[in-house]
């Protein structure tokens, strides 16, 4: 029985290990896709899922046909330029899409294990992979769109959604060690502060795409050799975006004051923390953007920083609502004990 018991066990953590490492890709590939839009390679693959009409891009122009710009020509509108680095750099980062869509399978292989004791473990998976297989989809529909605005934020959201996805089976198979010991009824002050917060901060998210778009404006009149004149030249949207950070702050700030005064000192306190400095970090890699006229690396970087904050979001609520990540029986002895 006990050998039984320590093969389940390893079984178990070599699931959250895998669901670990799934998340970690996926966050990866969402600072790629940064890279990508703000390196403008978007369209350095102009075809898909070939690159040039290759499986293995192109280095130099020479493995290129000689009307290669007569081919690919109509899909950009005429304006095709063969640049090795933003065709590679493209091309990374539908490798790591694929990949990350065998880490997703596999991780929904691997959660079969659950299907008797913890369903939602497995459902969670299934999630997952069903959406990552329409959002590989959608990353096509990127491409044939040619870079639509609406199809970028939307490829976005969803990638965010297989993220939420992989968190819940993360922290729902791990509950039990992870749940906060803190029952104050308290918790429900800051949670209905928590859920305004994620919905504040997805808003945030979607409407920094926006200001991309607008940027992509400036920078088609201005061009790069003007690149002083971007900031001063967008409207309204960065403006609303570049304030509404400071909201942001104060909610975070909010919750964890509630969080001192319940004198929590445990995961949740951690977590908010850490939410504290993330808000910071983009705030500050705005703040590079806006006066040092939006260099490159920053951009991909304050992406990344926005999704991985409401990531820990999404986390942090789960931990404050037990009957999401506990098993029946043990998500009515927490809210028991709370009464």
């Amino acid at each position: 029985m006990t050998s039984l018991s320590n093969l389940t066990n390893k079984h178990e953590q070599r699931f959250r290990s895998l669901a670990l490492l799934t998340v970690i890709v996926i966050y990866l590939l969402i600072l790629a896709g940064g890279i990508v839009r703000g390196t403008g390679s978007g369209m350095g693959c102009p075809d898909w899922p070939k690159c040039f009409g290759r499986w293995i891009p192109p280095t130099d122009i020479s493995q290129l046909p000689p009307n290669y710009q007569e081919i690919y020509g109509a899909k950009l509108k005429g304006e095709v330029v063969f640049n090795a680095t933003k065709t590679w750099i493209e091309y990374v980062n539908r490798l790591l899409g694929v990949f990350s869509g065998l880490l997703v399978f596999a991780t929904l292989l691997a959660s079969f294990q659950y299907l008797r004791k913890d369903k939602p473990v497995f459902w969670g998976s299934v999630a997952a992979f069903l959406l990552i297989g329409v959002n590989g989809w959608l990353g096509s529909r990127v491409v044939a769109t040619e870079l639509a605005q609406y199809m970028i934020t939307l490829h976005l959201l969803l990638a965010i959604l297989v993220v939420f996805s992989l968190l819940f089976v993360l922290i729902r198979s791990n509950a039990t060690r992870l749940r906060s010991q803190s029952k104050s009824k308290k918790e429900s002050l800051i949670n209905r502060i928590l859920i305004v917060t994620i919905v504040l901060s997805l808003g945030q998210l979607l409407l920094g795409t926006q200001v991309r778009d607008a940027l992509d404006e400036v920078v088609r009149r201005f061009g790069y050799s003007q690149r002083e004149q971007w900031v001063e030249n967008l409207d309204w949207r960065f403006y609303v975006h570049r304030s509404f950070s400071l909201v942001i702050l104060a909610f975070h700030v909010a919750v964890v004051y509630q969080l001192h005064k319940l004198r929590e000192k445990g995961v949740l306190d951690q977590l908010f923390k850490a939410l504290v400095a993330l808000v910071l970090a983009e705030i500050t890699t705005g703040a590079i953007m806006g006066y040092f006229s939006v260099p490159a690396f920053a951009q991909p970087i304050h992406l990344f920083l926005a999704v991985v904050m409401v990531g820990l979001q999404f986390v942090t609520w789960l931990l404050l609502n037990p009957r999401f990540i506990l098993p029946k029986r043990a998500a009515e002895e927490s809210r028991l004990i709370s009464v």
